[in-house]
């Protein structure tokens, strides 16, 4: 029997927090129990972000939490020609269609519905909301645009190629108990798999890398529970493999919302610094 692979993949776009911390010790200590293996992937699909010092910090920070990991460490950039060949046979399959709406159109979409919101709290679209043609819009041919996936006939084809109208993902408590979850992409409407910027979205490019990878287990926070219903529905309509699902609990702030780089809660550099060790950082985060 092959031993189960876990992965900790980390965004180089800022100081990694006690969040952070969290999902990577969660994943390198059930690797450990099940005798299992555990990978670090680099996740700088979004080269404009994402800073060569923030790669030493992630692998500085986790060194010093004592984790280890296999080399090579992927990195999605450069695995760009893999997440177009991904895209291009979902194109293949007539599951695609470009999208030029700009932030100005999508937030005028949002203040016009408001209840169209998906699980992330972004405006739900689907493809009755584009017009048919760049003329319509009095675009330049030149214009970039993204790649949304039609949910609509995504679902279909999957009833047609499955036979069957219901998605479900496995999900794992931690402890030995895993329950079938019912998947619901439809909630997300038409997902952005392509972005204007680069040749994926974090979608496509990450069950594309747990493919590659052969990930078995993923462990990971609960605010991307949602986000599974679209990776299960890739793997499915891309005859990837599916793997078992560990979404654990959320470090909060005191007003209890989510750490967050982008709001430049303290970093475990910063805690470092300060004289935390790591017993500390596992008492706060309650393992």
């Amino acid at each position: 029997m092959s031993r189960p692979v876990f992965r900790f993949a980390p965004s180089p776009n800022g100081e990694l927090h006690l969040g952070h911390a969290l999902s990577a010790l969660t994943g390198f200590e059930l690797a450990r129990r099940l005798g299992g293996r555990f990978l670090l992937r680099i996740e700088d699909i979004d080269v404009a972000r994402s800073k060569p010092e923030f790669v030493r910090g992630i692998l500085e920070d986790l060194a010093w939490l004592g984790l280890e990991w296999e080399e090579p460490v992927l990195r999605q950039s450069e695995h760009f020609a893999d997440y177009q060949a991904a895209a291009e046979r979902l194109q293949r399959m007539g599951l695609l269609y470009p999208c030029y709406l700009t932030r100005a159109d999508l937030a005028a979409f949002a203040a016009a519905n408001p209840r169209a919101v998906d699980p992330d709290g972004a405006p739900r679209l689907s493809r009755e909301h584009f017009p048919r043609s760049k003329a319509e819009r009095g675009l330049d041919p030149g214009e970039r645009f993204a790649l949304r996936l039609d949910m609509r006939r995504a679902l279909s084809l999957l009833r047609e190629k499955c036979g069957r109208d219901a998605l479900f993902f496995s999900e794992w408590d931690g402890a030995g108990r895993v329950r079938r979850v019912r998947a619901a992409p439809e909630r997300w409407g038409d997902v952005v798999i392509v972005r204007k910027d680069v040749p994926a979205s974090y979608h496509l490019a990450v069950v594309v890398d747990d493919a590659r990878q052969g990930i078995t287990h993923v462990t990971r926070g609960l605010d991307l529970f949602a986000a599974t219903d679209v990776h299960r529905l890739l793997q499915s309509l891309l005859d990837l493999p599916e793997p078992i699902y560990h979404h654990h609990w959320l470090i909060t702030d005191t007003s209890g919302r989510k750490l967050s780089k982008s709001a430049r809660d303290t970093s475990l550099r910063a805690l470092r610094r300060a004289g935390v060790t790591p017993q500390d950082v596992r008492r706060l985060i309650g393992l």
